[in-house]
């Protein structure tokens, strides 16, 4: 009996910790699949030697890689004109964010403008290996997370503590 009610207060006191790495699931996925859509637009134009663009829809919580559509082997193959599709997910190259998190801020090229409010906002990444500056902050209802990519090498950086941005 002692050995189950001391089992019975581990696995107690274990369910705050296990309820907050679950909590933090969905704002960990979103941050990852956008650095992961960024890189691979990065890694396209400078492998492609041509400027690729990442079209973000703030207000469906989604982003993807511009021209990164499929065409449609089918059509293709019938000699009819090739039906392009949306990247698949999963495929490093869109990203459908959880409803539990939302972009609070977005900012490109420093502009003034709200983009988190527009239809559609594009970040260019070119071949010699810069971009447009893009600073992005998810939120989950609790926590905030940063991302802002470096204008003069177009990589992604995540910044957990976004009070850093103000200091800078």
């Amino acid at each position: 009996m002692i050995v189950v009610a001391i089992m019975g207060i581990v696995m107690t006191m274990s369910v705050p910790l296990v309820y907050k790495v679950w909590r933090k699931a969905p704002l960990r996925k979103a941050v990852a699949d956008v650095v992961e859509v960024f890189s691979n637009a990065r890694k396209r134009a400078i492998m492609q030697g041509t400027m690729t663009q990442v079209v973000l829809h703030p207000k469906e919580n989604r982003l993807e890689v511009s021209g990164a559509a499929s065409a449609s082997r089918s059509s293709a193959e019938e000699g009819g004109a090739p039906a392009f599709s949306a990247p698949a997910a999963g495929s490093g190259l869109s990203a459908q964010l959880s409803s539990d998190v939302i972009i609070q801020e977005l900012d490109i090229n420093m502009s003034g403008i709200e983009f988190r409010d527009v239809e559609t906002a594009t970040v260019r990444f070119y071949p010699n290996g810069i971009s447009d500056e893009m600073r992005m902050v998810l939120f989950d209802g609790r926590d905030q997370i940063g991302i802002e990519l470096e204008i003069t090498t177009g990589l992604v950086n995540v910044v957990s503590d976004i009070r850093e941005w103000t200091r800078r």
